[in-house]
């Protein structure tokens, strides 16, 4: 017994006992959790600066410079379906007494489009894509700091699909303009946005491919040489930047080729210095100057080659020169091949639309084409859309189409005699706008009236809807219906 109680307390006081007896109060183990500070990774990639030395490939400095000048851009719209008596019914009983009398009109459903823009300047000046913000009744903007803003459209180019918006912002973060002649395909470059409403998001990839042309942009006198990457683009990156590892803009994220509408591989941009000069002939010209050289042209390949008889496989051919065009007056023959445009060579269509693109009517260019087998060069002054070799002013009959949605024309005093009326506008064609968003007008409208004064010019239109606040009464007839019919929209 004597015995049994030393061995207990020799148990009960940590005491060795023999083999074969547990330790009954041994304290368990305890692992300690260690924590380090600083980023211990170092860049395994290595790339060449412009002067050939080795520098690491470092996306993180890239990525932080550059977010903070990329937008996220809300677009809304708002469209309704009307007939012709309810809107002679709100017209002339804008009243909230009728609010509830009105079964059969129906509420203006807003349309909501995201996308993304590249603050240019520290005033506030956005470049986007102008299908982000087409036919938009309001454009919002929100910046990274979580602020947001109402814009204003300044101007939009359809043919590039690019436009410039503004924000009353000051002292922002803007990104620099890269020449984007001198990207090389397979650089890196960073794709900026906010694809899915996720805001901020940053992808890497190289340059592909340039001088791209994928016939996304369904407009007259479009021009197409996208620069391609591999860096994830998805709905929402529209408008975003593309970047180089310096954090310059050398173009802006504009369209996916894929066959399910989100990223499967390739991305587009449009060039820098293409939308360069966009922005430049918006904010001083108020509308984009466009040089043309007056030819239509067709990609040049072996098989183009041998049934033309060419002397060379690549180039962008000559297949019609138009009559009195800057190409004409200068010398230049169908079936010549365009190989350089001042001085830059030019291997296709897109890379000659590209380069006369950044060009301005009355500038001068240098073109050097293959006839027959020789080189010969030609100095071309660019003409305007007119045929004429001076800059073409600012049009406010184009706003205003633009405005509306539509192509407009003063009708001559012959048809207004035939009609029976003093003049009027007809609308010769209608786009997405605000009279077929918010009206059931169809083309060949004529219009006489608006807000019941006599209109029979451009520029009487354009004043009237200048004086105009609030709702607009457009007034008019057809020449294949009987009648005065109305149509009512807002501003």
């Amino acid at each position: 017994m004597k015995d049994f109680k030393k061995l207990l307390l020799a148990a009960l006081l940590g005491g060795g006992v023999s083999a074969g007896i547990v330790k009954v109060f041994e304290k368990p183990a305890v692992t300690k959790i260690e924590t380090v500070d600083g980023n211990y990774a170092r860049s395994a990639i290595y790339t060449k600066d412009a002067e050939g030395n080795l520098i690491p490939i470092d996306f993180t400095a890239t990525a932080e410079k550059v977010t903070g000048a990329v937008v996220h851009i809300k677009s809304t719209s708002v469209s309704s379906t009307s007939n012709r008596e309810m809107e002679m019914f709100e017209f002339f009983f804008n009243d909230p007494f009728f609010d509830n009398q009105r079964p059969f009109q129906r509420k203006p459903m807003p349309r909501v489009g995201t996308g993304s823009g590249v603050i240019i300047d520290e005033k506030g000046h956005i470049v986007t894509n102008n299908h982000v913000i087409k036919d938009a009744d309001e454009v919002e903007v929100s910046l990274t700091d979580g602020r947001t803003f109402k814009a204003t459209v300044v101007g939009t180019d359809p043919t590039t699909d690019l436009a410039v918006i503004k924000i009353k912002a000051e002292n922002l973060p803007y990104l620099k303009f890269y020449n984007s002649d001198n990207v090389k395909v397979g650089e890196w470059v960073l794709a900026v946005g906010n694809p899915f409403n996720l805001n901020s998001t940053v992808t890497a990839g190289i340059v592909s491919a340039k001088a791209r042309n994928i016939n996304i942009v369904r407009e007259n006198f479009a021009i197409e040489a996208f620069i391609q990457t591999d860096a994830a683009i998805n709905p929402g990156n529209s408008g975003g930047a593309l970047v180089n590892l310096n954090g310059d803009l050398i173009g802006i994220n504009t369209a996916i080729a894929s066959p399910t509408g989100a990223y499967s591989g390739y991305g587009f941009a449009v060039p820098s210095n293409l939308v360069a000069k966009v922005v430049e002939d918006i904010l001083q010209y108020g509308v984009v100057q466009r040089g043309f050289l007056g030819v239509q042209l067709q990609n040049v390949d072996g098989k183009i080659a041998k049934e033309k008889d060419l002397a060379v496989t690549n180039g962008a051919l000559v297949a019609k020169v138009m009559d009195n065009s800057a190409a004409e007056k200068a010398g230049i023959k169908e079936n010549d091949v365009i190989l350089e445009v001042d001085g830059k060579k030019t291997n296709n269509v897109s890379e000659v639309q590209e380069i006369i693109g950044r060009k301005r009517p009355g500038d001068e260019v240098k073109v050097k084409v293959n006839r027959e087998g020789k080189e010969r060069e030609f100095k071309v002054v660019l003409r305007n859309q007119e045929g004429k070799a001076e800059k073409v002013a600012k049009s406010d009959s184009k706003d205003l189409q633009s405005l509306l949605g539509a192509k407009l024309e003063a009708i001559d005093e012959k048809t207004a005699k035939k009609l029976g009326i003093q003049g009027g506008i007809k609308v010769t064609e209608l786009g997405n706008g605000k009279l077929r968003r918010n009206t059931n007008m169809r083309e060949g409208f004529i219009i006489t009236k608006v807000d019941k004064k006599p209109v029979k010019t451009l520029k009487d239109l354009e004043k009237a809807l200048e004086k105009a606040e609030g709702g607009v009464m457009l007034e008019g007839i057809y020449e294949d219906i009987d009648g005065t019919f109305f149509y009512a929209f807002g501003l």
